[in-house]
């Protein structure tokens, strides 16, 4: 089922982060695994914490020239790897 933009994103108390010139890397303390993000991704993170993923996604099309079903199919993507990774938990808006 594909998730709902109007949900939040809440990130576990076992994630770490750690940034370095623009690029991220979350270690999952649980699990002991490492995800890095460019410097996009950790734009979408950063707006992930205090914003629903559908204001996420309104602000990238806002910024960027893509095409909208492109962003929505790549956001979607990246977030499924993140929850799979349990770097995040989706709660329902």
């Amino acid at each position: 089922m594909p998730m709902s933009f109007d949900s939040r994103v809440r990130i576990p108390d076992d994630v770490l982060v750690s940034e370095l010139d623009g690029e991220s890397v979350l270690l999952n303390l649980r699990s002991e695994s490492y995800f890095g993000l460019d410097e996009m991704g950790t734009r979408i993170w950063k707006l992930l914490k205090s914003e629903s993923i559908q204001r996420v996604y309104d602000a990238l099309l806002a910024d960027y020239d893509v095409d909208p079903e492109m962003l929505r199919v790549d956001l979607s993507e990246l977030l499924d790897n993140l929850v799979q990774q349990g770097l995040v938990e989706v709660a329902p808006a």
